[in-house]
Formats: structure tokens, C-alpha cells, sequence
């Protein structure tokens, strides 16, 4: 069972051990894998890492009407009160077979088209049916590890539709006696927090930055960081790897150095986790199948795209060094931290231990260093591509020091990594 940390700023299990939310987007995993296929998907994601799989039971992709491998819909005429056995069966197995590998499941109840139609679908669910269907979903899967995620790619647009979500994470609660966390997925540009953060439900928020290259997601997880009551926050929806820029090819398709940029910029921003996606492996992308938004790539051979294979390193490093004092703190960059695809980031340790500065077009930067502990400093160059960590000397604890990484731009993105040298921490990415 997972709940947020004391500080309110992350989430942890039950035994205090700290939990890193790093989330792979499989939104048709259960409606359009079979057991083979979803297998072979969650094995790769757990062997990449990855701890929390976000996928959906009511999809967007015609998922009332369009059966699974197995010829089998969710619902009995589209009622949220009558499910169909047969199809839960399968999303049972693709559950616990997700658990049984390490993954918690991100799991949404239903797509957001299901009470906010941008398609012309007729809305289905109203705020007594949405009770019974949380209630019945969180039941079906009160021991299971899950993590409720409410919404699905809409806004709140009106008081009525706040009263089916709200009925909706109701009774999931009602449903698993309290034992999940609960999060609201928004669409696109926006966070969770404009919509739902006065609701007493909400454990943690999500925004949506979108897929755009360098959209600054540091701004908004800026903003959610600072609201009150606190809640940790996180980028669960960034630019997808192989998506075309702004949904339109012309512009080019976004790679793993977006991916990494989106990553390290919300974490450094305070995110406590993170989630990738793959334009072609959301929507288990084949030939012969539609193309969602021109995906280009089958999904299976999308599974080997580098970005997914590069955020192992990013939990690693946090993991690496002491969880839950990790603060922003762009102090330590000041006036050099750049705007757009040259911006820089930086987070600390709350007690000067040790400092973390993404930097991602490889350029040189002057720090302040004050906040840290200790006369002199060990740094380090740690590598997002492949994990590496290479020495670069101590340096003195002084409020003007210029770096520069090992190699020049062209996306030679670098993380600096300074450490107190009285603390003796292990090399970077390497756990305790």
C-alpha cells in the first residue's frame, strides 16, 4: 500500500520506504492487448525500471463498443451498473500479473469521453451511477496494487461533472475501504490542481504539459508545489517519444531528448515522480490497426525506443542520495538559467548535502553554491543518456564557480552533481 510521505511532498509505502512514481502511459493495454501481448509489455516496462503502469478499463479508443481480443465489452448496454464479466476476467489477469512483476497499475475507471464527450459519444455515467461503479471497481480490486486515477484527459467544466467524479472517487473509496491513493488526470495544459484541489479527496496531483517540445512543465509543477494544502505533484503526461510536435508532423517528432528534458526539469522543480509515454505504445499501435494522431511505429518495436530505457537513470540518481529532503532550489542557478531548450534546473538537499543541476544543451554555467555544506564540494558529471558517472574534482563552497560539462551542445544534455564531501555518498545512480 503506498500513502504520502509526512512532509507531504512524496509518496512512500506503508513502511516509510520512499516510492518513485515512474509511470509508463499504456492507455489501451487492457482493451486492446491480449494476455501474451500485455505480458510481454509489462515484462519490458519492469525490466526497464518502470513502477507504475497508467492504463484505462472504459478506453477512448470506441472502448464500450469495440470488444477486446476476446470478443468481449465492458458493460452490458453501456450501463456502468451491469459489467460484463468475462471482459473484468482480463483486466484481473493483466492486474495481477503487472503486481506479481513489480508495477503497481495506474488505473483509470473510465476515460473521460465517457462523462465529457469531445467525440459526440453519449455520456454514460451521471453522479448516482458513477457511486456504484467506483464502489464496484474498488471493490473488484481492494487488494490488488493500484492507484485510482479519476478524469482521463478533460477538464472540470461545470458543477454537475465535479458531482460525477467526485461520486466516482467516492466510491472507489467506499469500495476499497480507503487503501488506494486517488489523482485526477486533466487534459492537455493543465493541472489537476485548477479543477480539483479544494476536493478532500485528492492525494496528489497531475498535470498534463503536453506535447510541445520544451514546454516549460517546470512553471506548472512550480505552481502546484506552492498551493496549500500540500499536495506532491507530478508531470503524468509530457510529450510523448515519436509524437508528432503540436500533433502535426511538419513540426518534426519529438525524441529522447525531450523525453529527458521534461524528466529531470519537473523533478528538479520538485515532481516527486514522473511518467513517459510513446505516442505508438499508448495506443498499441500495428498495422492494420488505426493510427490515433499519425503513431508511425508498432508498438512492439516502439518498446526499444531509448527514452524509455533512459529514465532508469533519473531514479536511480534520486535514489541514490537522501529521498525525501530533496528541495528546488533555483538560487543555485540564478540569473544563468536560461528560458526554452537551454533552460537549466536545480534541487537540493534541504540540509546542504548534496545538489543536483540538469543542463541540457551542454553549456556552460555559474552556480552559487552557498546553500551547500561544507568548505569544499565533490563533483560529479552524471550522464542521462547511460547512467555514467564521471569524477570532476572537489570545488570550493563559493557563490560563484563556473562548470562546464564534458561535451559542448548539439543536446549533450549533463547533470551535475555535487556532494558534500563529509557525507561519503556512493557514486551517483548507485544505491546505498
Amino acid at each position: 500500500m503506498l500513502t504520502i510521505s509526512p512532509n507531504r511532498r512524496f509518496l512512500q509505502h506503508a513502511d516509510g520506504r520512499p516510492f518513485f512514481y515512474l509511470g509508463d502511459t499504456a492507455w489501451e493495454l487492457l482493451h486492446r492487448c491480449d494476455r501474451e501481448e500485455a505480458d510481454l509489455y509489462l515484462r519490458d516496462r519492469a525490466a526497464k525500471g518502470f513502477t507504475v503502469i497508467q492504463t484505462v478499463a472504459l478506453t477512448e479508443a470506441d472502448g464500450l463498443h469495440t470488444p477486446n481480443p476476446y470478443g468481449d465489452c465492458p458493460l452490458i448496454d453501456d450501463d456502468p451498473r451491469r459489467t460484463n464479466e468475462a471482459y473484468w476476467q482480463h483486466v484481473d489477469w493483466i492486474v495481477r500479473r503487472a503486481n506479481e512483476l513489480g508495477l503497481h497499475v495506474g488505473f483509470l475507471p473510465t476515460w473521460g469521453e465517457w462523462h465529457f464527450s469531445w467525440h459526440g459519444h453519449r455520456e454514460i455515467f451521471n453522479a448516482e451511477n458513477a457511486w456504484i461503479y467506483g464502489e464496484w471497481v474498488g471493490r473488484r480490486y481492494r487488494d490488488a496494487d493500484v492507484i485510482w486515477i479519476l478524469g482521463g484527459d478533460r477538464a472540470v467544466r461545470s458543477e454537475e461533472h465535479l458531482l460525477v467524479i467526485r461520486a466516482m472517487a467516492e466510491g472507489l473509496h467506499a469500495g476499497d475501504g480507503g487503501r488506494h491513493l486517488r489523482t485526477y488526470h486533466p487534459q492537455g495544459g493543465t493541472s489537476s490542481s485548477q479543477f480539483v484541489h479544494a476536493e478532500p479527496w485528492v492525494d496528489f496531483h497531475m498535470l498534463q504539459s503536453g506535447h510541445r517540445r520544451d514546454r516549460d512543465n517546470y512553471a506548472m509543477i512550480e505552481r502546484d508545489y506552492s498551493l496549500i494544502p500540500r499536495r506532491p505533484c507530478m508531470d503524468a503526461e509530457p510529450g510523448y517519444e515519436d509524437h508528432p510536435i503540436q500533433f502535426n508532423p511538419e513540426r518534426g517528432w519529438l525524441d529522447e531528448h525531450d523525453v529527458r528534458k521534461s524528466c529531470y526539469w519537473s523533478l528538479f522543480a520538485g515532481a516527486h515522480g514522473y511518467t513517459y509515454g510513446c505516442h505508438d505504445i499508448w495506443q498499441m499501435w500495428q498495422p492494420g490497426r488505426e493510427s490515433i494522431g499519425n503513431a508511425r511505429t508498432p508498438w512492439r518495436e516502439a518498446l526499444g525506443f531509448p527514452g524509455a530505457s533512459q529514465l532508469i537513470h533519473a531514479r536511480r540518481l534520486l535514489e541514490s542520495r537522501p529521498f525525501f529532503t530533496r528541495i528546488p532550489d533555483q538560487q543555485i542557478v540564478g540569473w544563468f538559467a536560461g528560458e526554452g531548450a537551454d533552460h537549466v534546473r536545480s534541487t537540493r538537499c534541504t540540509e546542504g548535502r548534496y545538489a543536483f543541476v540538469y543542463i541540457p544543451s551542454g553549456q556552460r554555467v555559474t552556480l552559487n553554491l552557498g546553500a551547500l555544506k561544507g568548505e569544499s564540494l565533490r563533483a560529479t558529471w552524471f550522464n542521462p543518456r547511460d547512467g555514467s558517472a564521471t569524477p570532476a574534482g572537489d570545488v570550493p563552497r563559493a557563490e560563484r564557480v563556473v562548470f562546464q560539462p564534458p561535451f559542448g551542445r548539439g543536446g549533450r544534455d549533463w547533470i551535475l552533481v555535487l556532494d558534500a564531501i563529509a557525507e561519503s555518498f556512493s557514486s551517483p545512480g548507485e544505491l546505498r
